[in-house]
């Protein structure tokens, strides 16, 4: 399975990793049947098992999303197709002389999307992917006695493709949420959800494998062969007591549709992203501060280019890289060392490892097993945030910006001559795509305030957001020594 990874993880014109999400039209379905299963509660997942008792045990519970995405006057780009043919000779005083580039207001057409959503708290809390709410101007819940709510978006996380979402309800039927890290492979499960239309569907598999990567952002995945389809994002995985075990999310498939791979978030990633959000209105995402690969895989490279390698095991993580200032350099790891345990589980591959640091938080003490020239060792690290410290990030008026940022290092400050900024770590959808502005650039200034720490950044953005000007003028440098200059506008066109 490792290559079917490998090979979903880039974006392909022939194979490629989908989102299950999509527009649909609603159709009513009658409300499942609820009798008494306080008997049947305690049934072992044994085979062959009865799954009609997990079908009506989970199917109130997960909810129809519609995603409403008003008509909008967006300013695009465009060429002009006689730019080259009459060439301005006024430099552009009439519009031209921008390399064809020219500029019109366009009016969006409304648009409308639908997926699934897993009620987890009497009161209306509901769990979904992020792609799902992603750019909702009006959310709709139906529930499986077809009534419906308006929702409104709690907090989102890109990353783990995660979001959280509130109704006005009552005494609303919760799942009950088991222990992913329980699930075992070849266990029976069942996928419940809205696909292609058909409302309170119920598809059934087993757990293929567990700790797949998929993509940049979302790791250490449960893979099933439950039939998952378009629309089925943001529903149920349960297992054989109807208990919720992870939240589908993709497809893998050379036609868009179904062919045997779905994955879900685990439920202990999902649980440590709803309390985050619900404490602190966004995720706190710890950081081991490395770099690195499977063992095997590492070893497979080495012998393929002529190298015989022993590191002492087959298992483990392979650490390639070590942050600079990161918790695992500050604890003594070097490149080299083998990661064969974290807090007492043994770690064969790197999912497994994403997923245990997925469930922590900044400042959380972790427990390390490595092998260093085949010799045993354990120490006790700090893990950090994105910025490098183990603060609280609180929901930060830097999420319109779309990016993450640390201070720079003490390295980076003697090699560009600077005595501070803010490095950008990464930049995802946001002002910053928008304005230009790239991994690696450095922010000095922003609205003429020197910017050495996110406190900083986050200030001039707030200030900004308010003002009748809403745009920050941002100077820095990139890692070359190259100076950058500039506007990112805060409201959209």
């Amino acid at each position: 399975m490792k290559k079917i990874v490998n090979i979903a993880v880039p974006t392909s014109c022939l194979v490629a990793v989908v989102f299950s999400v999509a527009a649909l039209t609603k159709t009513n379905a009658a409300p499942a049947s609820t009798p008494e299963m306080a008997a049947v509660a305690s049934m072992p997942a044994g085979q062959p098992v009865d799954l009609t008792y997990a079908a009506e045990r989970s199917l109130p519970s997960v909810v129809y999303i519609k995603n409403t995405q008003n008509s909008k006057v967006q300013t695009v780009e465009y060429n002009d197709p006689f730019e080259d043919f009459f060439s301005d000779p006024f430099g552009g005083f009439f519009g031209r002389g921008n390399g064809g580039t020219r500029k019109r207001q366009v009016q969006t057409p409304k648009r409308t999307a639908a997926g699934s959503g897993v009620i987890i708290s009497a009161d209306g809390y509901i769990v979904t992917n992020n792609h799902v709410v992603d750019g909702a101007d009006e959310l709709t819940v139906t529930l499986n006695d077809n009534k419906e709510f308006s929702a409104r978006i709690i907090g989102a996380d890109a990353t783990t493709d995660l979001a959280l979402i509130k109704i006005d309800g009552k005494q609303l039927p919760a799942i009950q949420i088991a222990n992913s890290d329980q699930v075992k492979v070849g266990e029976w499960v069942l996928a419940v959800g809205n696909p292609l239309g058909l409302n309170n569907t119920v598809t059934a598999g087993i757990v293929s494998a567990k700790a797949r990567t998929m993509g940049q952002g979302v790791s250490s995945m449960i893979q099933t062969d439950a039939a998952i389809n378009q629309g089925n994002s943001g529903g149920a995985l349960v297992n054989t007591r109807g208990e919720l075990i992870g939240i589908n999310a993709m497809i893998y498939s050379q036609t868009g549709s179904n062919i045997g791979y779905g994955f879900a978030i685990p439920t202990a990633i999902m649980n440590k992203v709803v309390d985050d959000i619900k404490q602190y209105g966004t995720v706190q995402r710890a950081m081991i501060g490395i770099s690195g690969s499977d063992v095997n895989a590492y070893v497979d490279s080495e012998k393929e280019k002529g190298n015989e390698i022993d590191l002492g095991t087959m298992e483990g993580i392979y650490v390639g890289e070590i942050v600079e200032g990161g918790a695992a350099e500050d604890a003594g790891m070097k490149k080299g060392d083998v990661i064969t345990h974290i807090d007492g589980q043994k770690v064969t591959k790197f999912g497994e490892l994403q997923g245990i640091i997925a469930q922590k938080r900044p400042g959380d003490k972790v427990t390390v097993n490595y092998l260093r020239n085949k010799k045993k060792n354990t120490i006790t690290l700090t893990l950090k945030n994105q910025q490098g410290n183990t603060k609280v990030v609180k929901n930060a008026d830097l999420d319109v910006l779309g990016g993450t940022f640390r201070a720079i290092t003490d390295q980076q400050k003697e090699q560009l001559n600077i005595g501070y900024g803010l490095e950008v770590m990464k930049v995802s959808g946001g002002k910053l795509k928008d304005a230009g502005i790239t991994k690696g650039f450095i922010i000095q200034r922003a609205n003429d305030q020197s910017i050495k720490s996110i406190e900083d950044l986050q200030n001039v953005v707030k200030e900004a957001s308010t003002s009748k000007e809403p745009v920050i003028y941002v100077q820095g440098i990139y890692p070359t020594g190259k100076k950058g200059y500039f506007a990112v506008p805060l409201q959209n066109d």
